[in-house]
């Protein structure tokens, strides 16, 4: 069936050229016979001097040659996409040029920006079917000297795209409190890749850029999940990642209950996960501490990810608790091969508390409880932080970290709403959370037992 399906596909492109090779002849032989005057195509007596037997016979061709040009040109516009063999409408012009010595089509086409860089399946560009004889210098010239053009332009363009996309890049950094070995990172896997952008633009051969595996370590509430999402943004938007989705999974997600399915089961999250992040949280529950005779397939869902984080295809992140996750790493001997960063996330201050509280409070979504409420003026990062660190002690913050930012200001909401009148019609009190509701947050978490 493959084999009929490609004769006929070959027939089909004969036939198309033989029409366009006939098409051709009729309008040369009709431009031929439109080109002599009535009189010339009549037998005469009437001997002819040289002048009008060279221009009787020379101006058909002319007529002929610029009908196959303008009927050449009229095919190859039509048709910007890639050809036979990969070749680009100004690959086909640069051969008609070489046999018809004459470049008006290759210089049109380079006026309508056909792409001088453009490689055929062979890898070769126009500039690159040029032999190196005697006779092709104007043509090699022109092409040049439009490539030069090209790459300046292709330049300028990378060039405001860059810094477009380093502003949106620290725009998106901003939102994360702390980390900043990770935005270091982060900054430098932009800038070489947004430079590789700049370097490709100007005609430069660079490897391509592979973002490595990573494994986030650190307590619940430290941001790891908000940053893996943060992250696929990042990566997708400097061009490391083709998508910004992140595959989030935990053991139950990846493991069987019986013998071979977990495998298939973790394969299908892979697949799921292609082109952006997978995101293996609380990944030392694969490997749990167990008894030799017990029977577990978390190893195995292990090694069927790591069997695919040299393909290019995904980016995995590991995340956990520091301790339990070493049982991961000296699991599989080919895991700090593979997985070459690692990033502590350290607990948060009660300074870095009211920082993800004054974010939470400018960011809110239009579904959030607390979207359209503000902080009163005197809600200052560091007011709040004196707060937070006298209504809670430092084994609270450890173990909520940044969880108990959200309860904190739902509480302090509630507060506001039982200390409103239903007489009050000012707009900014009845939307403003004052230090008094902060606290009031505060002390019920405490006594909730939740903080």
């Amino acid at each position: 069936m493959t084999t009929l399906f490609f004769l006929m596909n070959v027939t089909l492109l004969w036939c198309r050229r033989l029409f366009m090779l006939l098409l051709v002849t009729t309008m040369s032989k009709y431009s031929s016979f439109c080109s002599v005057g009535r009189a010339q195509r009549k037998w005469s007596w009437k001997p002819r001097t040289c002048m009008e037997r060279h221009h009787c016979t020379w101006q058909p061709r002319m007529v002929v040659m610029k009908q196959q040009r303008c009927f050449l040109l009229m095919v190859l516009l039509s048709k910007p996409e890639p050809m036979c063999n990969g070749m680009t409408p100004l690959h086909l012009a640069v051969w008609h040029s070489l046999r018809a010595e004459d470049y008006s089509t290759v210089k049109t086409l380079l006026e309508y920006n056909a792409d001088c860089s453009a490689e055929d399946d062979e890898g070769k560009t126009p500039i690159h079917h040029l032999s190196q004889g005697p006779g092709n210098e104007k043509l090699r010239e022109l092409l040049h000297q439009y490539l030069d053009e090209q790459r300046k332009r292709k330049a300028i363009e990378a060039c405001s795209q860059t810094k477009a996309k380093m502003d949106e890049l620290e725009s998106e950094l901003s939102k994360i409190v702390g980390l900043d070995e990770l935005k270091l990172q982060l900054r430098k896997w932009a800038k070489g890749m947004l430079l590789d952008e700049r370097r490709k633009a100007l005609g430069l051969k660079v490897g391509a850029r592979r973002p490595p595996h990573m494994a986030f370590l650190g307590n619940p509430g430290t941001g790891k999940t908000m940053v893996a999402r943060i992250l696929g943004k990042l990566l997708h938007m400097v061009g490391i990642l083709p998508t910004n989705k992140v595959t989030e999974v935990q053991r139950t997600d990846l493991v069987g209950e019986f013998v071979g399915h977990t495998g298939p089961k973790t394969r299908r999250k892979i697949q799921e996960a292609e082109g952006g992040i997978l995101f293996v949280d609380e990944a030392y529950r694969l490997i749990p501490m167990q008894k030799s005779d017990d029977k577990d397939y978390g190893l195995e869902a292990l090694e069927e990810i790591m069997s695919v984080m040299d393909s290019g295809k995904i980016v995995v992140i590991f995340a956990g608790y520091s301790e339990p996750m070493k049982r991961v790493i000296t699991s599989n001997e080919g895991f700090c091969r593979r997985v070459t960063k690692f990033f502590h996330f350290d607990n948060f201050s009660s300074e870095d508390l009211a920082s993800i509280l004054h974010l939470k409070m400018t960011n809110q979504a239009d579904c959030s409880l607390l979207y359209g409420f503000k902080l009163h003026p005197s809600c200052s990062v560091d007011a709040v932080a004196a707060l937070i660190k006298e209504e809670t002690t430092e084994k609270q913050r450890k173990e909520m970290n940044g969880g108990l930012v959200d309860p904190l200001l739902v509480n302090a909401r509630e507060n506001l709403d039982l200390r409103l009148s239903f007489d009050c019609i000012d707009s900014d009190e009845l939307l403003t959370i004052t230090p008094e509701d902060l606290k009031a947050g505060l002390q019920l978490l405490s006594q909730t037992g939740v903080a």
